[in-house]
């Protein structure tokens, strides 16, 4: 989808949702408003660069994992696996429209401490439950599966054999565009730049060209610019830009067999990317917030932090040449790193959808059709996510996901 999707001015001096982002989050909303029969308004996309080229989605790995800690995040990517494998009928039919796939390497937590062992041992039992396919390794079954890890300090790995791993996400995210603009919805580009508001509403928003818009309904869904946005109608959201680097590299000795997307307990991970490449993510060793419009890459930590803790893990590694590299954004919930999902308890109609710190694409799905719940019927239909209201950051009270990468 191009830039001529997106209109210079609104149709409308008012709308009855207004989205402040179009990158999945916002797509998602706005592609289950419109296809919500009980849902019958207008709905505006508003969003500061139509490229997408700065927008955490444009940078993500682009996978899927049922291993978390928490049954609902659990659930949550199940309910993804369903949607994107039959993505054609949820679509409509439409013929255009593929069934992905998720390319199965799955998932390796590895753990090198007792404590590590035991979190990996309880979230296997629960999410195996669930219906995953989760298996609990051995040293000895890592040694065997995988001969090339290095496994002197690990005592064992939780593994996911069955709907794990990397699928199209951009494939998804062109679609809830271009299915929502083909419903109605419209895409403008500006810069949101103030938020009116009257009592516990908010009114309308204003452009950086001085264009005001009315809104019934306002969702943020502004990625790392979350807080920015909030701040605007006078709210506080703990969301801040923070950097995640990622290399593509090649490797002199390549392994012998697939590499599954390891977690090491350095916090580095590292999966296969294509027939003889291999992808690396790291965050720096300080992991500062940062400008949303930072996006240097840091050469220092290649080589002062992520290839030392990769050939350590994998000694066939001690020879790699780096392919590409970039830098983007997690929208980082600093309470939790998890969603913050759902109205203000102060001003009604502000809803956020934001600070999946690095879990959004493969939640956003899930957290678009509840969202479109909340704002047409007043509350959750198909899955509960109550648990990620703004109320827990009143209270300071985490979610409880501890399987965060």
């Amino acid at each position: 989808m191009t830039r001529q999707v997106f209109a210079g001015a609104p149709k409308h001096s008012t709308y009855d949702v207004v989205i402040v982002g179009g990158a999945i989050m916002g797509s998602s909303v706005a592609w289950w408003l419109s296809r919500d029969p009980d849902f019958n308004g207008r709905i505006l996309v508003i969003e500061r660069d139509p490229s997408f080229a700065q927008c955490s989605t444009a940078h993500t790995n682009s996978c899927i994992r049922q291993q978390f800690s928490e049954p609902l995040n659990v659930q949550i990517s199940q309910f993804t696996l369903e949607f994107i494998k039959d993505l054609r009928a949820q679509m409509g039919g439409d013929e255009r429209v593929e069934n992905l796939r998720v390319q199965d390497f799955g998932y390796l937590y590895l753990a090198d401490t007792e404590q590590r062992a035991e979190t990996l041992k309880t979230t296997q039992a629960m999410q195996c439950k669930l219906g995953a396919s989760t298996r609990i390794m051995t040293r000895n079954d890592l040694a065997d599966a995988y001969p090339f890890y290095n496994l002197d300090d690990i005592i064992l790995g939780s593994h996911g054999a069955k709907d794990e791993g990397y699928w199209d996400g951009g494939a998804l995210f062109d679609w809830f565009r271009r299915k929502a603009i083909e419903a109605g919805v419209e895409y403008l580009s500006g810069e949101v730049v103030g938020v009116q508001t009257s009592g516990a509403r908010a009114t309308s928003v204003t452009l950086a060209d001085g264009t005001n818009i009315g809104c019934g309904q306002l969702v943020n869904a502004a990625g790392p610019r979350a807080a920015v946005f909030s701040k605007m109608a006078g709210l506080d959201v703990p969301i801040e830009p923070r950097k995640r680097f990622t290399w593509v590299v090649s490797a002199a000795d390549p392994l012998d067999r697939p590499l599954p997307l390891t977690v090491d307990p350095s916090g580095i991970h590292f999966r296969q990317d294509g027939p003889e490449t291999y992808m690396i993510g790291a965050a720096s060793e300080d992991d500062v917030a940062v400008t949303p419009d930072d996006f240097h890459m840091d050469h220092s930590i290649w080589e002062t932090h992520v290839w030392p803790h990769v050939a350590t893990r994998i000694p066939q590694f001690e020879a790699l040449k780096i392919v590409t590299e970039w830098a983007g954004h997690y929208a980082y919930n600093t309470l939790d790193q998890n969603a913050v999902l759902g109205p203000h308890p102060e001003l009604e109609n502000f809803f956020f959808i934001n600070g999946f710190s690095g879990h959004g694409l493969q939640q956003a799905p899930a957290m678009g059709r509840g969202l479109t719940e909340l704002i047409t019927h007043g509350g959750y239909r198909s899955m509960d996510l109550s648990p990620f209201g703004y109320e827990r950051i009143v209270t300071g009270t985490p979610f409880g996901e501890r399987a965060v990468i």
